[in-house]
């Protein structure tokens, strides 16, 4: 089930990509310098965690764009989809750790906001709906596949 939904996530992220592509992709230093702005925004980074961030987050942009034109050229692997997504929880771990306990806690609320598609521009509800709250740390502190499947 766990796959499935990944693999889901996966297509949903790659149609994107492509859709995007279309327009035109963005480079790695351009995801890069996007995703740190967002945190700095966020987070109230110092220079020392922008610079670390940064370098997290060219070296994955970096790495999936290669992924990216893989798949796009029809060379792509099954394992591809995994590294993608490895790579995407690596750089959220690292990222995690170059930060301060407060800032983990508000970078588990960005994190969370990215994985259900809101922003902070979407955040008002609409009359008479209520705001559900979801919790992020089951995802990041979940046990590996092998001990789940036990």
């Amino acid at each position: 089930m766990k796959r499935l939904v990944i693999l889901l996530v996966i297509l949903i992220g790659i149609n994107g990509l492509v859709r995007a592509q279309q327009n035109k992709m963005p480079t790695p230093t351009e995801i890069a310098q996007k995703n740190v702005d967002e945190l700095d925004k966020r987070l109230k980074l110092n220079g020392t965690q922008k610079s670390v961030i940064y370098s997290f987050t060219y070296n994955q942009a970096k790495e999936q764009a290669d992924l990216i034109k893989r798949q796009q050229a029809g060379n792509s692997k099954e394992e591809d989809v995994d590294k993608f997504y490895k790579l995407q929880n690596e750089t959220s771990k690292n990222i995690r750790n170059v930060l301060r306990p407060e800032q983990q806690l508000e970078y588990d609320k960005v994190i969370e906001e990215r994985l259900s598609g809101k922003s902070q521009k979407n955040k008002k509800k609409k009359k008479g709906e209520e705001e559900v709250e979801s919790d992020i740390k089951g995802l990041l502190s979940a046990p590996p596949i092998e001990k789940q499947n036990q």
